[in-house]
């Protein structure tokens, strides 16, 4: 699709307000980023080479890994065509864009392999539990050796469901929820935006997210069984956690 003419002040507004409702959605995302950030610099003893952001949707993210790593080169992928507008529009142009289906075979064969570090952050929930795990089957592969897979997104603790329950939903849920609707019916007042939200319509129609939930246990079962030599937890909070799946290789020693 042709790209569109937007005002970048706005871009960046949307932008700015679409991290805002991330913050809300995932109790603790900025410290999730230090921790993510941390440790793949530990197992590169530095910065990784080639980084690879899956479901990156308007690349807020993307934007803070290149920004302390400018010598990565980072890519984002995601299928909806509005958020791929908004990473075009407001990204530096230095950072890859990608438009393309994480159930598909489409994203290995256009991003490459030999990445150091691939993450989706809050994007595997709207996937089947067979997309799940045939998306970390191609992610293995596209690691390089010692690379890691980071997945965010929520993953109750089955060892304590009470817990889970009396946090769900999280404290700052309803009020993302409601800047969610809002934030879209903003974008789709916009006349620039009219044909990507009927292309979006379309594109979503016959594909509702999958709304999958598991513990983290079966996300690095899963990982496992995708050929990772090692999957545990990275991070939690709440009913939201963090796996790492380490490829083969080992990582870098510091003596």
């Amino acid at each position: 699709m042709t790209p569109i003419a937007l005002d970048a002040a706005r871009v960046a507004g949307w932008r700015a307000t679409w991290d805002t409702m991330m913050t809300g959605f995932v109790p603790g995302l900025s410290a999730f980023e230090r921790v993510l950030t941390t440790a793949a610099e530990a197992l590169r003893c530095g910065p990784p080479a080639r980084v690879l952001d899956l479901g990156g949707g308007p690349g807020l993210l993307a934007e803070r890994m290149a920004a302390r790593w400018p010598d990565a080169a980072v890519t984002l992928v995601d299928l909806d065509p509005v958020l791929l507008e908004l990473a075009r529009a407001g990204l530096p142009g230095e950072i890859g864009v990608i438009g393309a289906d994480l159930t598909s075979t489409v994203w290995p064969a256009r991003t490459g392999g030999g990445h150091d570090l691939i993450t989706a952050v809050m994007a595997v929930h709207y996937l089947t539990p067979a997309a799940i795990r045939a998306l970390y089957a191609a992610a293995r592969d596209a690691l390089a050796p010692g690379g890691v897979l980071v997945v965010a997104d929520v993953m109750p603790d089955d060892g304590v469901p009470a817990l889970m329950r009396v946090l769900d939903p999280g404290p700052g849920e309803a009020a993302a929820e409601l800047a969610w609707a809002q934030w879209w019916g903003e974008l789709a007042a916009v006349p620039q935006f009219q044909d990507l939200m009927t292309a979006r319509a379309e594109l979503f129609r016959d594909r509702p997210p999958a709304g999958f939930t598991a513990d983290l246990g079966w996300h690095a079962a899963a990982a496992r069984d995708a050929g990772f030599r090692e999957a545990g937890a990275l991070w939690r909070d709440g009913r939201h956690a963090a796996l790492a799946a380490l490829a083969g290789g080992m990582p870098c020693s510091r003596s």
